[in-house]
C-alpha cells in the first residue's frame, strides 16, 4: 500500500532516502561519518517545511514494513524547502555548502529520490512509487514531472524510458552528470 508519510517513519525511509542519494548525501552534508548523516536526514524528514520532510514523501508499506520510499515536491520551491537545511548544516556543522546548484526548476514536480529495500527490489515497488508520484504531481495541478538520473545508472534510466519519461537534457550537478527527465502530464 502506498500512502503519505508519518514523522514516525523516520527510522525505515531515512536509510532509504540515504541509499537513493548515494554519495551525494555526504557531499550535500559536507558529513563523511554515515551516523552523522542518518541524524542530520533523520531531523529533517520529522521537520515541516523542507525538501525532506516526510510531508514531502510517500511510502510503500506491506504487513507495517516500509519497503520503498519516494520524496517529491514542486521544482519551484526548491531553494525555500533547501534553506533550512542548509542554515542547520552551518550552524551545527559549519558546513557552508550553500553554492550547491540546483537539480530541479520551475514548471515541474520534482522526483527527488525514489528508493526500494534491496530485499524487496523488482518486485514492482519502484514502478508503483513513480506512478503515484506522478498522479500526486498532476493532483497538484503540474503537467511536468522531472527527475534526475545518473548517467552511470542505465537500469534506472531504462526503467524511466519505459514509463515516459524523456531526457529533456544533460545536466552537472554536485560534480556528476545527469540526465534530466521528464514525463508530461497529457
Amino acid at each position: 500500500m502506498i500512502r503519505p508519510a508519518k514523522p514516525s517513519d523516520a527510522e525505515q525511509v531515512v536509510p532509504l532516502i540515504i541509499q537513493a542519494m548515494g554519495r551525494l548525501a555526504n557531499k550535500l552534508t559536507n558529513v563523511e561519518d554515515g551516523e552523522i548523516i542518518k541524524e542530520i536526514f533523520t531531523h529533517f524528514f520529522k521537520e515541516e517545511g523542507n525538501q525532506y520532510s516526510y510531508q514531502n514523501t510517500l511510502v510503500f508499506e506491506e504487513g507495517g514494513t516500509i519497503l520503498g520510499a519516494i520524496n517529491a515536491y514542486d521544482g519551484a520551491k526548491l531553494l525555500e524547502l533547501r534553506k533550512p537545511f542548509l542554515n542547520y548544516l552551518e550552524e551545527h556543522h559549519q558546513a557552508n555548502n550553500n553554492n550547491q546548484g540546483t537539480e530541479t526548476q520551475s514548471g515541474e514536480f520534482y522526483l527527488d529520490s525514489i528508493s526500494v529495500n534491496p530485499d524487496s527490489q523488482g518486485k514492482g515497488i519502484g514502478k508503483q512509487l513513480i506512478k503515484a508520484g506522478v498522479d500526486w504531481g498532476k493532483k497538484l495541478g503540474h503537467t511536468n514531472i522531472g527527475l534526475l538520473v545518473e548517467q552511470e545508472n542505465t537500469r534506472a534510466f531504462k526503467l524511466y524510458q519505459n514509463m515516459g519519461f524523456v531526457t529533456q537534457n544533460e545536466k552537472q550537478f554536485m560534480g556528476g552528470l545527469y540526465h534530466h527527465m521528464i514525463f508530461k502530464i497529457k
